[in-house]
């Protein structure tokens, strides 16, 4: 049960990520279209988990494990966004958001 601070935290920490991702595709994370589906932050708003989906990634798996290992410079962007809103940036960690995935395949199953 999220509060009505973390859900505001939560759109605004979808919403920035979102412009990070987009803004940075060409040098930082090599011309993939990343949109960031949802954002779940822990009560005490210390660590958030960002559910990316990814496009075009063979190995989504291994390009996760890229962005985790830049995770610092993320986070220094986001801080400069969130500055004013914020008084501490939360640890990010991120993950593959499988949903389209899945609903593709029940498309598929359900044919």
């Amino acid at each position: 049960m999220s509060s009505t601070r973390q859900s505001k935290i939560e759109r605004l920490l979808q919403r920035d990520l979102g412009d990070i991702f987009q803004k940075g595709t060409n040098d930082l994370f090599r011309g993939k279209m990343i949109t960031v589906t949802k954002v779940r932050i822990s009560p005490d708003l210390s660590s958030a988990r960002a559910y990316l989906s990814l496009f075009p990634v063979e190995d989504k798996k291994e390009f996760i494990d890229y962005i985790n290992s830049v995770e610092g410079q993320i986070r220094y962007d986001l801080a400069k966004r969130v500055r004013h809103q914020l008084r501490k940036v939360p640890s990010l960690s991120f993950f593959v958001d499988d949903s389209l995935d899945y609903i593709e395949n029940l498309d598929n199953l359900l044919k």
